[in-house]
This record gives structure tokens, sequence and C-alpha cells, in this order.
């Protein structure tokens, strides 16, 4: 069942039209479940249509590499220095993409060495778990992350001014920054904080308004990806 399609009766490796073509066949199809997971599962922005592609086309390029390098010792060195020319300028993607390509290329190392029911098999399986982790939200914590910049008057002890609101709609807090501004006139403090799930910013943000004076207050959505938004 899982002999490789690529040997003969005789024991020996074996290359046909009808064979190289369910290899490429089956690595193409593999490669666009797994495109299709990732673009479904994708809930960080938008899935990048560039890498979507990608995820379809690599399975069948390394089933191509396989294929060319066969037992050929010298070709596959020969293959390996081609390759070492190729220069990744873009930038590291998530874990989760990451995963994705590794995927790829496992399916495509399958369907290169003809094992097409395995790769079949564990393609398919694969794409079902990460699906059923990301509707089963496994790993997916709890509340809502967030950038909080408060703007206080110098003139107010801000030491435990916020704690009463903090507990009510965070599940954690943490002072990540505080400095002075309009030369001393007031304080800005940045917290970062984690909501509760369901509550309202607007009901939050005006419970704040009314222990700092209503001076400026911003919360920032995507707390990881504004990080460096606590240095302005």
């Amino acid at each position: 069942m899982f002999e490789s399609i690529f040997v003969s009766a005789a024991g020996e490796t074996a290359f046909t039209t009808p064979a190289l073509a369910a290899a490429l066949g089956t690595s193409l199809a593999l490669g666009l479940l797994i495109s299709f997971v990732y673009m479904k599962t994708q809930t960080k922005g938008q899935p990048s249509r560039g890498f979507a592609l990608t995820l379809v086309l690599l399975p069948a390029v390394i089933a191509v590499i396989i294929l060319l390098v066969g037992n050929n010792v010298a070709r596959a060195f020969s293959l390996a220095g081609a390759f070492s020319i190729i220069r990744f300028r873009s930038a590291p993607g998530e874990p989760k993409d990451i995963t994705h390509v590794l995927f790829c290329m496992a399916v495509g190392l399958a369907a290169g060495m003809g094992f097409l029911i395995y790769a079949a098999i564990v393609g398919t399986a694969l794409c079902a778990a990460a699906a059923v982790l990301e509707v089963s939200g496994y790993g997916k914590k709890k509340g809502a992350e967030r950038l909080l910049k408060i703007t206080v008057p110098e003139d107010l002890s801000f030491g435990g001014a916020f704690d009463e609101v903090f507990r009510e709609y965070t599940l954690s807090c943490d002072v990540k920054r505080i400095k002075t501004a309009d030369l001393g006139s007031v304080y800005e403090l940045t917290y970062g904080v984690v909501l509760k799930d369901g509550i309202s910013e607007k009901s939050f943000i005006d419970e704040l308004r009314c222990r700092n004076g209503n001076m400026n207050i911003v919360l920032i959505m995507d707390a990881a990806a504004n990080s460096a938004a606590a240095e302005f």
C-alpha cells in the first residue's frame, strides 16, 4: 500500500510518464489543500496571496528536485551547491507559517519518492489536524492584549488612581513606562493590559477619563504589532 510507484517489479527504479504525472498531480493537489487550509485558518491580518501561491507550488517543486536527484550522490551535491546561492530576503513569518512550509516540503518529498498514498494520507491528516486546532481555539489566550497610554496632570498621585478600574475591566495590568511631558507639567503612563472578554472599550476609557482629569487616553488595539508605540 505504501510502496513507491517508481519501483518496478524487479526492484529497480523506473520512471514512466504516467508515474511522473501522478507524482506531480498529487503534489499540486496536496499543495492546494495545504494552501486552502492556511487561508481559512489565518486569523491575524489578511492571508498573504504570495505565500498562499507558494504553498501550492512548493510540494511540486520539491517533488521535481527529488526526481532529479534520485540515487545519484554527485547530482545531489550539485543541486545543493546551486540552491545555496538562493537568499531569502523576506521578513521571518510566524511559527505557523514556517510549519506550513515544512508541511509542504514533507509532502513534496513523499510525492517525489513515489509514495503517493503516504503523501495523501499524511497531507490530509495534517490539514484536518490544523483545521481542528484552529476551530477549537487551542492555545488561544483569554482576553485581548492592548497597549494603554494615559496622560495625567503632575499634581495627580497616580500610584493607585486607576486600580479600581483595572480590576473591573482587565485580567492583568503591567506598567511599561512612566515619563514626563510638556516640560514636566504632565505624566504619560504606559500600561500593557489584557482586557476581559466582552467588555466595552468605550466604557473602559470613560472610567479612566473620570480619574485623569479628562486628559488624553490612547488604547492601541494590536499591542503585539505596536509594541514600539510605547516609545513615543
